[in-house]
């Protein structure tokens, strides 16, 4: 959080922003997306001075389940504030990440699932009926394709590198029931440049998001995928987030009145997380490549 931040300022993207106070997620807006024996589970594994979540590879200490309700509630806050017309876009700078928690488990770093708990959030409090999830980080976003894998409502769409952590999302797993169709994987080899990536998203999530007519674009929006980072082997560059993003806006422009929320997921390199993160805000704010290092709005908490 401190290197996207400091990023954005050094870029001269902050100060054009409009902040948004996090506040923390209550118990009714966790159980939208979370099981009640899930959420006391996270509460005994702190109680009990656990440094890691019973369920899976996720750092925990005192302060941990507070953080992730202030993570969860910071995505609600941008929401609400795009939703409510006080900001167009925003990005929500908010750790731990939260797309590899499903109902029932945290993992891979997360304790509480973002990006799925602003969705249902959205169709909860503002009765939206179809949501588009976007998940361009370097790993599967396997808790968000457990969380919507029976929903038509949601359609989930991941580019991730294949084989790789969690071992998840391949092409055939697209969904059960009511659900098939809605969860398309885009599952890439090791190396992957943006220009591939970018080629295989037109392919693939342009014609579905059409067809799906999404009412507001979410995007967990992870920069593991940049190259250089230590926990992924794509080879991205900041200007192909910047072409990723804007792919993202015309998206939104066609049938969610250009309503987008993007949430930070994964990123180790730091500089890297920063200067990616500034070319993505920086597109947020109309800039492109104007302003390659560092949205229109940008909360954080």
């Amino acid at each position: 959080m401190d290197a996207v931040i400091q990023g954005l300022e050094r870029a001269g993207l902050l100060a054009r922003c409009q902040l948004i106070s996090p506040r923390p997620a209550t118990d009714r807006e966790l159980l939208r997306c979370h099981t009640p024996q899930y959420l006391q589970r996270v509460q005994e594994d702190i109680l009990a001075g656990r440094d890691q979540l019973s369920t899976g590879d996720t750092a925990i200490s005192t302060h941990s389940e507070r953080t992730a309700r202030l993570a969860a509630g910071g995505v609600l806050a941008a929401v609400e504030s795009v939703m409510e017309g006080r900001v167009r876009q925003a990005f929500a700078v908010v750790r731990p990440p939260g797309h590899h928690a499903s109902a029932t488990r945290g993992m891979g770093f997360c304790l509480y699932n973002n990006v799925a708990i602003a969705a249902r959030h959205l169709q909860a409090v503002y009765g939206l009926a179809r949501i588009l999830i976007v998940d361009w980080d370097v790993h599967h976003g396997n808790g968000t394709q457990d969380i919507f894998w029976r929903d038509p409502s949601v359609l989930f769409f991941s580019s991730h590198q294949h084989p790789f952590y969690p071992g998840s999302g391949t092409r055939r797993e697209q969904g059960e029931g009511p659900g098939v169709g809605f969860t398309c994987n885009c599952p890439l080899p090791a190396g992957t440049t943006g220009h591939q990536l970018l080629a295989a998203w037109r392919q693939q999530l342009v014609p579905l998001a059409e067809a799906f007519s999404p009412e507001f674009v979410l995007i967990s929006a992870g920069f593991d995928s940049r190259g250089g980072d230590p926990l992924g082997d794509f080879q991205l560059e900041d200007g192909d987030f910047v072409a990723l993003t804007q792919l993202m806006l015309d998206i939104a422009a066609t049938s969610a009145q250009g309503r987008l929320v993007s949430v930070l997921e994964g990123g180790y390199a730091l500089e890297g997380l920063a200067s990616a993160s500034a070319a993505h805000v920086a597109t947020l704010l109309g800039l492109g490549a104007t302003a390659p290092d560092a949205t229109r709005a940008s909360p954080h908490g």
